[in-house]
């Protein structure tokens, strides 16, 4: 049937990336993450000092020109820079929101994107891949959850990592980011018409992964 392309869709802190490794691993198939490609993004406008004015759209044009992001043995790389450990804290969080509501930034991430899944078979997670991205994806599920039960997760990573984070500060910044990212004028998170939708609030990992597996069975067989 040629390339299989799963896209898995939802809202931040939903799990997204967590069951998209998994499933990619259980498929034996490419795991793309690109929330953290959006997220690179934001860290780099950062370092150059650009913003989301007007006056700075031409900067922001040269800069995504010579911007490259690529995956290596489960690191996110910008520009050969090993930066998985900068871009998930919610400062990076919020200006990748902020930045990937422009055309500039998204028509460049997207076609790297879709070259990818031309080329090969893949599980690709974010806010538009079933709707924008891989529009005839083969397989596209929407994880949700919570906004309460993803700030609690989202919470617990960050102080895993070493990071002074308070439960209320995550919960304003995972509704805040839920309003920014499905009220963007540009290809704004929702569900795809065709997408299977999973509330994974009340699911272990394993759970959700294995429902994932019997859908993609299901339309596969």
């Amino acid at each position: 049937m040629g390339n299989l392309r799963i896209a898995i869709d939802g809202p931040s802190g939903a799990g997204k990336s967590t069951m998209a490794k998994l499933l990619a691993e259980r498929l034996r198939l490419d795991y793309i993450d690109t929330g953290a490609m959006y997220r690179a993004v934001g860290l780099k406008m950062s370092r150059e000092g650009l913003t989301m004015s007007d006056e700075d759209r031409e900067k922001r044009i040269a800069l995504m020109d010579s911007t490259d992001i690529d995956f290596e043995g489960g690191k996110v790389t910008l520009d050969g820079e090993d930066v998985s450990g900068l871009i998930r804290t919610p400062e990076i969080s919020k200006l990748a929101s902020d930045f990937s509501s422009l055309a500039e930034v998204r028509e460049k991430l997207v076609k790297i994107q879709r070259g990818i899944g031309e080329r090969k078979s893949v599980v690709m997670d974010g806010r538009d891949i079933g709707t924008n991205v891989f529009q005839d994806a083969e397989v596209k599920f929407y994880l949700t959850a919570t906004a309460e039960e993803r700030a609690k997760r989202r919470c617990k990573e960050l102080k895993e990592k070493g990071q002074d984070v308070s439960y209320e500060d995550t919960l304003a910044d995972i509704r805040k980011r839920d309003h920014n990212d499905s009220h963007r004028k540009l290809n704004p998170l929702k569900k795809a018409e065709d997408a299977i939708e999973i509330d994974t609030t009340s699911m272990t990992i394993e759970e959700v992964v294995d429902e994932m597996i019997r859908v993609i069975e299901g339309r596969t067989a």
